[in-house]
């Protein structure tokens, strides 16, 4: 689940440093290096949900914010989703650009979900759940590491990501 960075030089099979002075242990740290994934819906007149996955950064405090800011009309809602499943939906720096698996090669089109139960049910393995709806955005935690919990609407605070912040 998590990966150890080496935060100094390990120590070589003798017990000391590449520059031959006697080494002692390396300190480690654990860092989570890994994604938050999402599904970004919209609600259509039906009651169904049109969706993409979105694997990096998926929780409120960036994805939440970056889909209130730069996707928040009805059209570029349905210009992302149409794309299929990616791994981001904006460039490092900042710039609305899916970053769409189909550029790889990859078929991945969206899927319809009949309704919004079967659009949030916990076995899709995403951790967070985000629908434009008529009202705006709302963003849901899966919960998708404790099943005894029910997926739950949660806030997207307000403002911008500060840059570096996350």
């Amino acid at each position: 689940m998590y990966i150890i960075r080496v935060v100094e030089r390990p120590l070589t099979s003798y017990g000391t440093k590449p520059n031959g002075s006697a080494g002692h242990l390396p300190q480690f740290k654990h860092t989570s290096i890994m994604a938050t994934r999402s599904r970004i819906g919209i609600e259509l007149k039906d009651g169904s949900v049109l969706s993409v996955y979105h694997h990096w950064d998926g929780y409120p405090e960036w994805l939440g914010r970056q889909l209130m800011e730069h996707y928040n009309t009805r059209d570029k809602v349905v210009e992302l989703i149409d794309g299929g499943d990616m791994s981001v939906c904006l460039t490092d720096d900042g710039e609305p650009s899916p970053q769409y698996y189909s550029l790889r090669g990859e078929d991945c089109p969206p899927i319809l979900h009949a309704n919004m139960d079967e659009y949030l049910d916990k076995d899709n393995n995403e951790e967070f759940g985000y629908v434009y709806t008529s009202a705006g955005w709302v963003c849901y935690d899966m919960h998708s590491f404790d099943y005894r919990k029910s997926p739950e609407r949660v806030e997207i605070p307000a403002g911008k990501v500060k840059e570096g912040a996350i």
